[in-house]
């Protein structure tokens, strides 16, 4: 049985677009904060377009088809984030939140009617394709993506594991269309990935926050002691293109590294039940009673020097943890600009079978910082090789149609890095009878100037520790 306190959570989730939603609630709800009266006028007018399009309409509707439309209509025009889903959609949305679902491995986006890639999920036949963040899909199949919902668009390029599909895509660096043909898979994302970039340095990747996320965090830190003799100099945690998930990683991953009771995160909202404060405490992130997940992971974890990268794909729950251990003063967030999705969806099933996610809150870091359209801001600025090219690909929150407004704007002022640092050559006196450092992508380790950055930046506070009196 899960714990008291994350029943309500069982949903709980902070995802950038496709990637996911957070979740309050799952109940039923009236209007809790106005006027219960109906408005009956706008209503006789919705039933004259009803009838009119019952009536004059080129072609016969069934009533089933005009009544789902009218509903996504009425959630997407509120914000990017809110919606719709029939009884198949909403059960592939809680499938994707688990790890496992049928499809090519695309986090995708809509802004003015088209459909963007915001990231290829790692290890999918879309990222070894070569699908791209920015990447504007065209067609699916013959099917034009224009006008199309992210259900409708979720919809064609899921289906049974060895079909075929074909994407048409744009691409801002190539004069004509790009064609890819992919195979379908079972699509199983495995959240956490790490290794030791060399003795006494460790890495973790989290590619994406799902149910199952903090406990193989935990498994992964207590790895990479064993391996390394119960004694870490230094760690790097990349969040980069990590589109958000359940909002209980997200705490999870933070408590690894702050205080017992430690504030993770705020959300403030109309009703009563999206207020939450949610902390560094088993009771917020394990999902099940028993021993904590960190029982195995030394207690040094605490004080490890933590270096956090974070770009432009960076969102949702990945803001959260950083913004925590940036509030906190526990960690160094090194790389680009966050996403800026802080608000807050409810995803609360329906009597069909179906859903509706409605954003019903916006969440703050410790400090009070609202994240929503603004983002986090590095402490120290490093850009990617392709930095240039990239900023021009990338969506943000603050880029989409009707997104919320940031609540402490304008009187707050745009945060800005306390440094730049200029590209890291990559570090010296690596060991060199150990395997080649790679990337998550199974790149050479060395042309990653963020990471190189990260890992110098680990060294250097090694060596101020050094020098401090004992």
């Amino acid at each position: 049985m899960s714990h008291p306190r994350l029943r309500k959570l069982v949903l709980l989730t902070t995802g950038a677009l496709m990637g996911g939603a957070l979740t309050i609630s799952i109940q039923a709800f009236a209007d809790k904060g106005g006027s219960n009266i109906l408005p009956l006028e706008e209503l006789r007018t919705f039933a004259e377009v009803f009838g009119r399009i019952k009536q004059d309409y080129v072609e016969p509707v069934e009533d089933k088809k005009l009544i789902n439309e009218a509903i996504k209509g009425m959630l997407s025009g509120l914000d990017p984030h809110s919606d719709y889903y029939d009884a198949e959609a909403f059960k592939e949305f809680r499938e994707g939140t688990q790890g496992e679902f049928g499809g090519l491995g695309i986090e995708i986006g809509t802004e003015d009617g088209v459909v963007k890639v915001v990231a290829p999920i790692e290890d999918t036949p879309a990222q070894k394709a070569g699908l791209k963040s920015g990447d504007l899909i065209i067609k699916i199949d013959d099917t034009p993506v224009r006008g199309l919902s992210i259900n409708d668009a979720v919809k064609k390029m899921r289906g049974a594991p060895g079909s075929k599909v074909t994407l048409t895509v744009a691409r801002k660096s190539e004069s004509k269309p790009l064609v890819f043909n992919l195979t379908r898979a079972v699509i199983k994302t495995k959240s956490v990935k790490s290794r030791l970039l060399e003795p006494g340095f460790g890495y973790v990747r989290i590619t994406q926050f799902q149910e199952h996320t903090t406990e193989n965090f935990a498994q992964a830190l207590g790895q990479l002691y064993k391996e390394n003799k119960d004694n870490l100099k230094g760690m790097v945690l990349d969040l980069r293109d990590d589109p958000g998930g359940v909002l209980h990683g997200a705490v999870g991953v933070s408590a690894a590294f702050l205080q017992q009771d430690a504030l993770v995160v705020y959300t403030e909202g109309r009703a009563s039940d999206s207020k939450m404060r949610l902390y560094a405490n088993p009771r917020d992130y394990q999902r099940v009673k028993g021993a904590g997940y960190y029982v195995n992971v030394p207690a040094a974890i605490k004080d490890v020097p933590l270096v956090v990268l974070v770009n432009g794909g960076s969102a949702s729950a990945s803001e959260i943890v950083a913004g925590a251990l940036q509030d906190h003063k526990r960690a160094l967030i090194v790389g680009t600009q966050t996403f800026g999705k802080g608000s807050v969806q409810s995803v609360l099933p329906l009597s069909n079978n179906g859903g509706i996610k409605i954003t019903t809150a916006r969440y703050f870091t410790p400090n009070g910082r609202s994240i929503q359209a603004k983002g986090i801001a590095p402490d120290i600025l490093v850009e990617e090789g392709n930095e240039a090219a990239t900023a021009a690909l990338r969506i943000r929150e603050a880029d989409l149609e009707r997104h919320l407004q940031n609540p402490n704007e304008p009187a707050e002022a745009p945060a800005k890095p306390v440094v730049k640092a200029t590209p890291a050559k990559p570090a010296a006196n690596v060991d060199k009878s150990a395997a080649p450092a790679k990337n998550a992508d199974g790149s050479d380790a060395s042309v990653d100037v963020q990471l190189n950055q990260a890992l110098n930046i680990l060294k250097v506070q090694q060596i101020m520790i050094k020098k401090q009196p004992s």
